[in-house]
């Protein structure tokens, strides 16, 4: 065999290597069929878990915090009604004289018989007996209750070292550490241990007295004093 025949055998040989090879590579490999009741998820993409259409314990969701108080409340006995109070009058077995009335900006309510009564700056059981002795002059023996539905009268401030320092209108009975909390809560260069109340007393003077959160909220168990309309908060 001549050396440009034997070339040349050498040359077709390695071509058809090389056109084979890459067929032979790409040829798929056939898969088993699968076992009925298995997963034919692949291993390289693991089956996600549902999505709850909920959030679980610890979500974050999107509602806001509450920021007043509402509703149906139970206020202290020496509450004083203010303007724009509701207020609930109910005398026994009479349903005309009985209703749910707003204490209007003069300070008076109207009821039948009575006309105009001054409710403004009494308290509920005071009102009370305001009107039953005025139906007296009606009815025999009559008797009333009087009760706070919603509250609308009464503002308090919270100033300082808190987040909202201002005005606050609250809907019912709240407490100091509530007060704060509306108020967004204390800025970071506050002394929780040194808030004043600032307190008007039925002679005019400003009382003041100290309140301690840490003391509050810790086991010392300091009183969480119940604040009143004209209460002012003020966090050092």
């Amino acid at each position: 065999m001549t050396t440009f025949t034997y070339a040349a055998l050498s040359f077709a040989l390695c071509a058809g290597l090389a056109v084979a090879g890459p067929a032979h590579a790409q040829r798929p490999v056939a898969q088993p069929a699968p076992t009925p009741g298995t997963s034919t998820t692949p291993l390289s993409q693991p089956a996600r878990p549902p999505v709850s259409a909920s959030p679980g314990p610890g979500a974050t969701g999107s509602a806001s915090p509450v920021t007043s108080i509402g509703g149906s409340i139970a206020m202290p006995s020496d509450y004083v009604i203010g303007p724009g109070d509701l207020i609930q009058v109910s005398v026994w077995k009479n349903e005309t004289l009985s209703r749910v009335m707003p204490v209007r900006p003069d300070g008076k309510i109207s009821m039948p018989l009575l006309h105009d009564v001054q409710a403004s700056g009494l308290t509920a059981m005071q009102l009370r007996d305001k009107i039953a002795t005025a139906l007296g002059e009606f009815l025999p023996n009559p008797e009333v209750s009087v009760g706070v539905n919603e509250v609308r009268s009464m503002r308090i401030s919270v100033l300082g070292e808190v987040q909202r320092p201002g005005v606050i209108e609250l809907r019912g009975a709240t407490t100091i550490l509530e007060a704060i909390a509306l108020a967004g809560g204390f800025r970071d260069f506050a002394s929780p241990s040194k808030i004043t109340i600032l307190r008007n007393d039925d002679s005019g003077k400003t009382q003041k007295i100290k309140f301690n959160y840490n003391r509050a909220v810790g086991s010392s168990g300091e009183e969480n004093l119940v604040l009143k309309s004209g209460d002012v908060v003020v966090v050092p």
